[in-house]
């Protein structure tokens, strides 16, 4: 009994009878089977840098800030040292204080020790907060508070006796200011140098605090 011719040319199965068809892994001859995959995409990738906590610690020397901008600055705090600016405060703010002063003297026929006070602070406190603590700032503060307190009393004068002479008070100041400076002189005591000296010392109080 003859038993079937196997054809010619047969197609042999390589690596062991292995399929090639479906097989991703397969080798053509000749060539050695690839490594297995170990299932970590990034095997095959060099080991990221620990982080140091420093956002540019990765930067070449002499690269800037992200975003294309310079280092990282500091902004240089407002100055509060201009001597010149807080002495012109300290001055606009005696001349509001003094009138301020001389209409309530004025207007209650008496001075009050506590607007005295008030005046010097408010002077102070204003001047030393533009100028700064400068020793020229708080001199000025002292002095100009003195001159606020003796304008006040003098405008307080000047509606006193406008009010007696039945008079309007530009014309008791204009045309009679020497009446109004001998009558402050006559009636000044104790009690008028009191308040000039508590507005110097309210002065500088108020710049020490505005300081």
């Amino acid at each position: 009994m003859s038993q079937p011719v196997q054809p010619p040319n047969q197609p042999q199965q390589p690596f062991g009878g292995q399929p090639v068809d479906g097989n991703p892994y397969a080798g053509g001859p000749g060539q050695g089977a690839p490594a297995a995959p170990t299932g970590n995409p990034y095997g095959q990738q060099p080991p990221a840098p620990a982080p140091t906590g420093n956002p540019f610690a990765g930067q070449q020397p002499g690269q800037g800030a992200p975003f294309g901008g310079g280092a990282p600055f500091t902004p240089a705090p407002p100055a509060r040292n201009n001597v010149l600016l807080g002495v012109a405060v300290a001055l606009g703010a005696a001349i509001v204080a003094g009138i301020l002063y001389g209409v309530i003297a004025g207007s209650i026929e008496r001075e009050v020790g506590y607007a005295a006070v008030g005046v010097g602070f408010l002077v102070g406190f204003a001047a030393s907060k533009v100028g700064g603590s400068n020793p020229a700032v708080i001199a000025a503060s002292a002095v100009f508070s003195i001159g606020a307190v003796y304008v006040g009393q003098l405008i307080g004068i000047s509606m006193i006796l406008a009010d007696l002479a039945q008079i309007p008070f530009s014309e008791v100041v204009g045309d009679h200011f020497d009446t109004v400076t001998k009558a402050w002189s006559e009636e000044a005591d104790f009690m008028t140098y009191l308040f000039l000296g508590l507005g110097a010392v309210a002065a500088v109080g108020g710049a020490k605090k505005a300081g």
